[in-house]
């Protein structure tokens, strides 16, 4: 008994949301554009984005001169002298040996050194295209990530539209049953039948009843999904009305995969793939530039107290040239990761194209079916109303139409739903927005 009350109570809070959804409530565009705006991932991927770009600007700024300035200051608790002997400089000059201080005890220098790379542009050029390219690839990753969550909204809205209507049919099957046990009660009790299975029919409301709970549950799931997609609260679903959509040939989609998402980040990590082993062949230049700069000092006499200056500066780590060998190599086996997985993914969408566009065509055979089996059903209600009417038939024979037709346009209403989610995989592969 409690847990048939359980079972009722639940069936009861899903109803009464269902049946709130009968009052305007969100669209799916309005769903979509919920996702995108409140969206934490994509704004991670934007601000992923503008790392690379900020990125990008540090590395522009590199090539230009680098200016530093240094300086430092020393007490010299011991000063070291020079002796000059007697006679040094000329005869009897000086007349005997003479001590001098080099420098003094407080001694400073502060100093401008510019330095201009000059071989070395050629790798950064190289890799500001990186650079460049990784923004690309950020930017690709982003919109991957919005036509994800598009998709992930459309199946969500379409399951739960198609959950409520099943909800529908349940109900009504759940009616009959009802009244097939009533009616079988109340014959046993007049003594008018007496192989009625009491057990067997209240077995089957407990079986359309336990149906109608998972369809609930079904439902608030997809809902609380939705919810936490969106960041809306109490939703809403404003029903769909399936209309025509006129569907291209399957290889004008594999045409259109070019935009996929996933292939254009394929030929973004060959082209990577491509710079870096030029970049590792740059490596092997020296370094070389030129140098200027100007210093003063105070505390050494030898050393003039100020002098501008300029030279050329070169570096060259001969290990390099062995070492950057290996690199090379690991940007081939980089690159041919990055062929291979643009055949992988190309390869890939072709069967999801494939996949999603034969869904197309078989729900089309579906709704097709479905649309006759609805269309009959409707003629068999009409008959049991005008025959309820006349008298000539029961309730039960009436509500057994009822449920029938229910149930039929259930599942054309499942089929339509299921043109338009495969539809919108067709479009998700093809890199489109809707």
């Amino acid at each position: 008994m409690k847990l048939s009350i359980l079972l009722l109570v639940l069936i009861l809070l899903g109803y009464s949301r269902l049946s709130a959804q009968t009052s305007p409530g969100y669209s799916l565009q309005q769903l979509i554009d919920a996702a995108m705006d409140n969206s934490h991932l994509l704004s991670i991927r934007e601000y992923q984005v503008q790392e690379k770009m900020s990125k990008l600007k540090e590395d522009e700024i590199k090539r230009y001169p680098s200016a530093t300035v240094d300086g430092s200051y020393q007490y010299n608790f011991k000063l070291p002298e020079i002796t000059l002997p007697a006679g040094t400089i000329t005869t009897g000059l000086p007349s005997e040996d003479r001590k001098f201080a080099i420098g003094e005890k407080n001694t400073y220098n502060v100093g401008l050194n510019i330095y201009q790379p000059i071989t070395q542009q050629f790798k950064m050029g190289t890799g500001l295209s990186i650079d460049k390219t990784d923004i690309k690839l950020g930017q690709k990753e982003k919109e991957k990530t919005a036509l994800q969550m598009q998709l992930a909204i459309e199946q969500l809205y379409y399951g739960a539209l198609i959950a409520q209507k099943q909800v529908e049919g349940t109900m009504a099957r759940l009616e009959l049953a009802q009244a097939r046990l009533y009616d079988a009660e109340g014959a046993l009790a007049a003594g008018k039948s007496t192989g009625v299975n009491l057990s067997g029919l209240r077995a089957g409301i407990s079986g359309e009843e336990q149906n109608l709970l998972k369809l609930n549950i079904q439902v608030e799931d997809y809902l609380t999904e939705l919810e936490r997609l969106t960041s809306l609260h109490a939703i809403k679903l404003e029903a769909a009305e399936p209309g025509s959509v006129t569907v291209n040939p399957v290889d004008e989609y594999k045409l259109a995969a070019t935009s996929n998402p996933d292939i254009e980040i394929a030929h973004l990590n060959k082209e990577k793939a491509l710079l870096g082993i030029k970049a590792a062949k740059q490596s092997n230049l020296p370094d070389f530039g030129l140098i200027a700069g100007y210093y003063v000092q105070q505390g050494s006499p030898v050393l003039p107290g100020n002098s501008p200056y300029v030279g050329l500066n070169l570096k060259w780590n001969i290990q390099d040239l062995f070492s950057n060998k290996q690199v090379q190599y690991q940007r081939q086996y980089q690159l041919k990761q990055a062929e291979e997985a643009i055949i992988y993914t190309q390869q890939q969408v072709e069967s999801d194209i494939d996949k999603a566009w034969r869904k197309v065509k078989q729900s089309d055979a579906l709704i097709t079916a479905a649309q006759k089996l609805a269309g009959y059903r409707r003629e068999a209600l009409k008959e049991q109303e005008d025959r309820q009417v006349s008298g000539l038939d029961t309730k039960t024979v009436l509500l057994e139409a009822k449920s029938q037709l229910a149930e039929a346009e259930a599942d054309l209403y499942a089929a339509q739903l299921s043109k338009a989610l495969a539809i919108a995989a067709l479009r998700n592969l093809t890199g489109q927005h809707r």
